[in-house]
């Protein structure tokens, strides 16, 4: 993981003065050759704080997914029962994804939180984003989380899971970026919090926090 990090870094770093700044997602699925070892956020199942939500929470409707990846969340919510949309920014992302969950009813798109499809307002009952903002730049982040809660249906719910900033963190120069409390709050306004959950995932180091907002 050392190594694709590495990697992650170097092609990152060649995008942050081009005129797309979310174009090194792309680049690192496209030249991975679909070796999954290569996409180091890939954890080759859905996030254990989805799974734990959803042995709690008995629900169903239409999800979104939001920066999809190689479509391990959107394959779980499609298998307990959702409709399912997920999107991704990189194509390459969005056809290996497809492939993945082969014979899976998931609405593969690419898409962009900073412009979302206007048919995606007010439309989905669960709209989850695992470990997306704290990926994109500041500038991007802050433009981009106040596009999720427009996604909701009345009474619907955002999810939002991440790695949860102590203070202490070295100030990175790369993603990924921990969020602060009062920031994953903002993400939440206007809406109804409902939990914000912290725990160490286990195998990994930081603290991350799994936090749900419902639309009244």
């Amino acid at each position: 993981m050392d190594e694709a990090r590495e990697r992650m870094l170097e092609i990152y770093s060649t995008s942050e003065n081009s005129n797309d700044p979310l174009s090194w997602f792309e680049e690192l699925y496209c030249s991975s050759r679909r070796d999954r070892r290569l996409i180091p956020w890939d954890w080759m199942e859905p996030h254990p704080f989805l799974v734990e939500w959803t042995e709690e929470n008995q629900h169903t409707g239409r999800a979104l997914v939001v920066g999809s990846g190689l479509g391990e969340d959107a394959a779980f919510l499609y298998e307990k029962g959702w409709k399912v949309t997920a999107f991704d920014v990189s194509e390459s992302a969005v056809e290996w994804a497809s492939q993945l969950h082969k014979g899976k009813e998931i609405d593969w798109l690419v898409g962009d939180l900073v412009q979302p499809e206007q048919r995606w307002k007010e439309a989905f009952d669960l709209v989850l984003e695992v470990h997306i903002l704290q990926a994109i730049p500041e500038e991007i982040r802050n433009r981009a989380y106040r596009n999720l809660s427009p996604l909701l249906d009345r009474k619907g719910l955002l999810m939002c899971i991440g790695r949860l900033a102590n203070g202490l963190e070295e100030q990175n120069d790369a993603p990924p970026w921990p969020l602060s409390r009062d920031f994953i709050h903002q993400i939440g306004e206007g809406l109804s919090e409902v939990e914000f959950h912290t725990a160490v995932v286990p195998d990994k180091e930081e603290i991350r926090y799994r936090a749900v907002w419902k639309r009244d």
